[in-house]
């Protein structure tokens, strides 16, 4: 697989067809990835329209098909009309509502999903039916709380200096989740004490292997920082990547790609609620604040260093739990319920700005692992945040495995 230029939708569309077994569901995850690129869309609000554009296509496939229950949509079913004309209906007026900013290329890719449909009553009774399901889901999300006014307040002590860049998109710790009862139905215990040896041996670890000049980190382990670490260009567009190379080689059919695309994207806009919610209530050190400030934490066993910097730089939010594992752990138990554990396909995951670099996994696991264990070698996390929110992730794909788009007997 290579990278898709966002500019050019007649050589997006002949690469979804080159890819075996293309719909219009892989074509149009592919789609919303790269409009949402183009607009400079990224981390959670880049979650939240993948989860939208995905829910609105599936309850719009299921509304025709009835496979599984739909998420929003609760319309009459309607098995004449055309499942792929209502789901390219759906996403195309979900990124419109989402990116106005990009509607010529949005629509250049719709009319070009239209013309590969045979023209008829069921096409346009599709269309509509798309219209009306992409509705119900930006209703549903226009009271989810994540266009909140920002009112983090700074945790300080009155006069006393502390920095002033805000957090990252802090309102999502309040935000509404996707099929959930609240943000804090999965939140996880606290982190350990900074006494504990446990605190310890993850203190020493990432001051060993993630400093900015480790010399204990590998050349491997250094290239796979880089390469998961430039922003959100690789990191969550790559479970949707596997994901499709997995379906292409099952041989998954449209309401079965539908289904899986939606949970997998829910799942990752969950960990973005999910993750906040915990992370302010816990308000966590980051690796390079404790790291700086070793002797003041009444651990014998941490050994302060002044002028310790971090190979990655660090997010601006707390650390404990990680979102990173928390996605890695939410995207494999999703993958894992339709593909299995012990697939044995060669997974490539390419660069979204260099089609040159890829990385390869002989699993869904050895790729969850590597984007867990690079937060560690770039000095961002400690290894028992990752533990705690693989575990978190993985609570969050039985819930909507459990309780979401089930099949309909």
């Amino acid at each position: 697989m290579r990278r898709i230029p966002v500019t050019t939708i007649g050589i997006l569309m002949t690469m979804c067809a080159a890819t075996a077994h293309a719909d219009v569901v892989t074509d149009w995850n592919q789609i919303a990835i790269d409009m949402l690129k183009a607009a400079n869309v990224n981390v959670n609000p880049w979650s939240r329209s993948m989860a939208m554009v995905h829910v609105a296509m599936s309850d719009a496939i299921n509304t025709v098909q009835g496979r599984y229950t739909t998420y929003t949509a609760k319309l009459s079913a309607a098995p004449n009309a055309s499942a792929e004309a209502a789901a390219v209906s759906a996403a195309r007026h979900i990124l419109i509502q989402l990116l106005p900013a990009q509607r010529a290329k949005i629509d250049e890719a719709y009319a070009d999903s239209l013309a590969r449909l045979p023209d008829g009553a069921a096409k346009n009774d599709g269309i509509t039916l798309g219209e009306r399901v992409a509705a119900l889901v930006q209703a549903d999300r226009s009271t989810d709380a994540t266009n909140a006014p920002d009112t983090y307040r700074p945790i300080t002590m009155p006069g006393v200096w502390i920095p002033t860049q805000p957090p990252s998109f802090a309102e999502y710790a309040q935000a509404k989740p996707w099929g959930m009862k609240s943000a804090d139905q999965f939140r996880p215990g606290p982190p350990p004490p900074l006494s504990s040896a446990l605190y310890a041996r993850d203190y020493n670890e990432t001051k060993d292997l993630g400093g900015a000049k480790s010399v204990k980190r590998t050349a491997q382990q250094t290239e796979a920082v880089r390469f998961w670490t430039t922003g959100n260009g690789n990191f969550l567009p790559s479970w949707n990547q596997v994901a499709r190379q997995l379906s292409a080689a099952k041989g998954l059919g449209l309401a079965e790609n539908a289904r899986l695309l939606a949970l997998l994207n829910m799942g990752i806009a969950n960990n973005y609620i999910c993750d906040w919610d915990a992370k302010f209530h816990y308000n966590r050190w980051r690796p390079v604040t404790a790291i700086r400030n070793g002797d003041q934490d009444s651990n014998d066993a941490t050994e302060r260093d002044a002028g310790w910097t971090p190979l990655s730089t660090t997010p601006m939010h707390p650390e404990y739990p990680s979102s990173a594992a928390i996605v890695a752990g939410v995207s494999s138990g999703v993958l894992e319920s339709v593909f299995g554990i012990g697939s044995s396909q060669i997974l490539t995951v390419t660069d979204s700005a260099d089609s040159r670099l890829q990385r390869q996994f002989n699993s869904i696991a050895q790729m969850a692992e590597e984007q867990r264990m690079v937060r560690i070698w770039g000095g961002i996390h400690f290894r028992n945040s990752l533990e705690v929110s693989e575990q978190m992730g993985r609570k969050l794909a039985e819930h909507l495995l459990s309780n979401i788009m089930t099949p309909i007997r």
